[in-house]
């Protein structure tokens, strides 16, 4: 795990501001560390602000004179993420990263402060208004990236157009494979319609593999004690990562200069849960075209934010 890619193959990235959701914890606070270790200023966009507070210190203590600020920001409340995206704006004419980074999994169906799914309000509809919000700043960059955190579990998704709020089929894993396919079918479809646009920015996905994080919190004991028990690592540390090394394909991802849009990093090892950060492949729903042109619709109908890529 220590051969391959690592932070210290990235360029650096002084002067460059990056937005990061969920910054806070996990893998969002590893994600923010690194960028600040590469120069890069870093808005931490939390909906906690005891523990973005915390998280802050915490960069600033390995990280000396590294230059964060906090924005709160809570991607299940659509109010919240315009208010978020308001308050971006004001400070920054640009914006060279975005990190689409935080998550949910619940584990009983729950709705939204705006009416839906939880899970797809937030992993899905949320990040979409907020790239869509942050959108001409994004351009307003030499060269940005929008990085949209997948996960394996995309996979096993499936989006019922005619069950949207899952009234009738929710369980926490299929809602969670659901809101993590949608991720990965507006990561391509984003970078299709900013070739299309013929701009400079472009978007690519990333997954951390089998990672320690807080988005098992609310799944079975059983599930939390599985993945953290320090009893089990001889066992889990072979397709389980902690946060450090879960964070490297999505930084890979926001910095490599040879990245490319429309690509997707991953883990390279055991089954793709554990390794250093390579270039995979995605599945085929990911990049179904049709699919992700009607989700990208919903996601302009139910957030009312429309991406504006010039």
């Amino acid at each position: 795990m220590k051969s391959g890619w690592t932070l210290a193959d990235a360029p650096p990235q002084t002067g460059r501001v990056a937005v990061v959701t969920g910054a806070n914890s996990g893998i969002g606070r590893e994600i923010a560390l690194g960028l600040a270790t590469l120069g890069a200023r870093v808005v931490l966009a939390c909906r906690n602000p005891q523990t973005s507070v915390e998280a802050r210190d915490d960069i600033v203590g390995k990280v000396p004179g590294a230059e964060l600020e906090i924005v709160d920001l809570d991607l299940a409340s659509l109010d919240s993420v315009r208010a978020a995206a308001a308050e971006i704006r004001r400070h920054h004419p640009r914006i060279d990263m975005l990190v689409n980074n935080a998550g949910v999994m619940r584990a009983r169906r729950e709705l939204t402060p705006d009416g839906f799914e939880m899970d797809f309000g937030t992993n899905y509809l949320g990040h979409y208004a907020l790239t869509g919000l942050l959108a001409d700043r994004l351009l307003a960059a030499e060269s940005a990236r929008v990085v949209t955190v997948g996960s394996h579990a995309h996979r096993a998704g499936a989006i019922d157009f005619d069950d949207l709020p899952m009234d009738r089929t929710f369980s926490s894993a299929g809602a969670y494979s659901r809101a993590k396919l949608a991720q990965m079918l507006f990561a391509m479809e984003l970078d299709r319609r900013m070739r299309s646009a013929e701009v400079s920015a472009i978007s690519l996905a990333a997954h951390p593999g089998g990672t320690r994080t807080g988005v098992m919190r609310e799944q079975s004991r059983f599930l939390q004690w599985a993945y953290h028990a320090p009893s089990l690592r001889w066992l889990t540390d072979r397709f389980i990562m902690d946060p450090p090394d879960g964070a490297l394909p999505v930084l890979r991802a926001a910095t490599d200069p040879k990245a490319e849009g429309g690509e997707y990093y991953g883990p390279v090892g055991s089954l793709g849960l554990a390794g250093p950060p390579v270039l995979v492949e995605p599945s085929v729903k990911a990049k179904d075209g049709d699919v992700a042109a009607r989700l990208w619709d919903v996601g302009a109908e139910l957030t009312g934010v429309t991406i504006d890529l010039g």
